[in-house]
């Protein structure tokens, strides 16, 4: 096997850090460098694996911090971004309009709401209230019974 550039040592290490797969990073360095390379080869560029206990420091340093800033920067991913995604669902639905698809069309104009109206988020506003947004009265609820179809016990 040939020996790696340092250039792509650095590519596998990071996208290894980034948590892709091996066989992804296989076809990745294939693609932007034209270099062939194993699955096993690029394990050995990852030091939480046994294969890549022998990694130089430099690297592992690089791994660390590559993966530290991976997991720290949403920021950096668009589609962490409701904008973003409103955009893109935008791009899609005038799409699929324009070829006649209205069952996705609206389907994702259903999505855009349900983005807009914080569905994917955590944050839900619940309001307890009773008729036309009056406050609940004092005492108790009246519960009836029904003991078989439609009669009250």
């Amino acid at each position: 096997m040939t020996t790696l550039s340092d250039e792509v040592k650095t590519f596998i290490v990071q996208q290894l850090a980034c948590f892709d797969a091996p066989s992804a990073v296989v076809s990745a360095v294939k693609d932007e460098f034209g270099v062939s390379v194993t699955r096993q080869a690029v394990e050995a560029y990852d030091p939480n694996k046994v294969q890549g206990q022998r990694l130089s420091e430099e690297l592992k340093l690089l791994f660390t911090a590559t993966r530290e800033r991976f997991l720290n920067d949403q920021a950096a991913i668009g589609v962490s971004h409701r904008m973003v995604r409103l955009r893109r669902i935008e791009r899609m639905a005038n799409k699929a309009e324009a070829q006649g698809n209205m069952g996705l069309a609206a389907n994702l104009l259903e999505q855009a709401a349900r983005e807009c109206g914080d569905a994917f988020t955590n944050k839900r506003q619940n309001e307890v209230s009773g008729k036309d947004g009056q406050p609940l009265l004092a005492g108790g609820i009246a519960v009836t019974f029904i003991d078989g179809p439609g009669r009250p016990s």
